[in-house]
């Protein structure tokens, strides 16, 4: 048996899990993409991979690159995209959902483009992702609104509960000036 990606609904709103949507991969390992939050379980393994959704990762791509040439003034749109190798279609919805989080401020015609509102320093890997990703959390249970029905009996919890607190202090602990500085721990 192959292993099934986003099921059992086969929906979610990750571009990543769009392209992956009900297809079947060679076997041996049994896996599930996780509906929401773009991590693979396998299930034979216990192994667990946080993935970043090709939003997440395009629009942290994005804030460096206008990080790396803020002192241009505004940015079109047309440049980021040529510069990053994405489509200027997808690059619009990411763009727009970070001008929208207050991350880009934009200017429209002759001389327009977009910049960031602050300063490189002042912005965290974590918030981007935060901004773009549903959950940064390494299990699906964690991630849950609601949370999970067996935390009150779970000797697992603390463990992903850490791993979380470790996930979240390093992307937190990097700003975009590190990543233009190459200075990435």
């Amino acid at each position: 048996r192959g292993r099934t990606l986003c099921a059992p609904t086969n929906r979610t709103n990750s571009p990543d899990c769009d392209k992956m949507r009900g297809k079947t991969l060679p076997a041996p390992q049994s896996t599930l993409r996780c509906r929401s939050f773009c991590c693979i379980m396998d299930r034979r393994k216990g192994r667990i991979d946080m993935l970043v959704s090709t939003r997440g990762r395009y629009a942290l791509r994005v804030m460096v690159d206008l990080a790396e040439h803020q002192g241009e003034g505004f940015i079109p749109l047309k440049v980021i995209a040529r510069r990053q190798d994405i489509s200027e279609k997808y690059l619009e919805s990411i763009i727009k959902l970070l001008v929208r989080a207050q991350f880009l401020t934009g200017l429209r015609g002759k001389g327009g483009g977009y910049q960031l509102t602050r300063a490189p320093e002042t912005y965290t890997v974590g918030a981007v992702l935060r901004l773009t990703e549903e959950s940064l959390a390494p299990v699906s249970c964690m991630a849950a609104e609601a949370g999970c029905p067996r935390s009150d009996r779970c000797p697992t919890l603390p463990l992903w509960q850490g791993l979380d607190a470790v996930i979240s202090r390093y992307l937190d602990g990097i700003t975009l000036a590190e990543l233009v500085r190459g200075e990435v721990p």
